[in-house]
């Protein structure tokens, strides 16, 4: 960014390498043991100081078990118009902000967790008719 600060794509990508590397419970350090890189690049690229190469997010997209285009999803689009070729005056590319993936959410992700974590079969049946149930009933109402 011309005044210094970390880019707001960078910085998104950062937010969202945090939010897998939580939602795994895995500390910087073993990310980047995992990677082969020390822990303070885990921390530069979660701040968004330094940018992720198209390489190294290959490399996170298979150790974090997402697809590469996980770090970019649910970027605000007052983010996309701070990309390099946007604030040279490059052309857009996509009009449309990106859908909002739900596993972006952090609530979400810990909805899940704690769901898989149940071991009483009927109990976790019931909970999933439950809120199959429920869904279905707000859609509805909705109308």
């Amino acid at each position: 960014m011309p005044n210094g600060d970390a880019n707001p794509v960078d910085v998104h990508v950062g937010k969202r390498i945090i939010l897998r590397r939580k939602s795994l419970n895995l500390s910087q350090e073993k990310l980047a043991d995992m990677l082969g890189i020390t822990f303070q690049q885990i921390q530069k690229y979660e701040k968004g100081n330094n940018r992720v190469g198209a390489s190294r997010l290959w490399d996170l997209s298979k150790t974090l078990n997402v697809p590469v285009n996980f770090f970019f999803e649910d970027m605000p689009f007052s983010t996309d118009e701070n990309s390099p070729a946007s604030l040279i005056g490059g052309k857009k590319l996509i009009a449309n902000q990106p859908q909002v993936d739900p596993m972006s959410k952090a609530e979400n992700i810990e909805l899940i967790n704690s769901f898989n974590k149940i071991k009483n079969k009927n109990l976790k049946d019931a909970l999933y008719s439950a809120i199959i149930s429920a869904s279905k009933d707000c859609f509805v109402g909705d109308k």
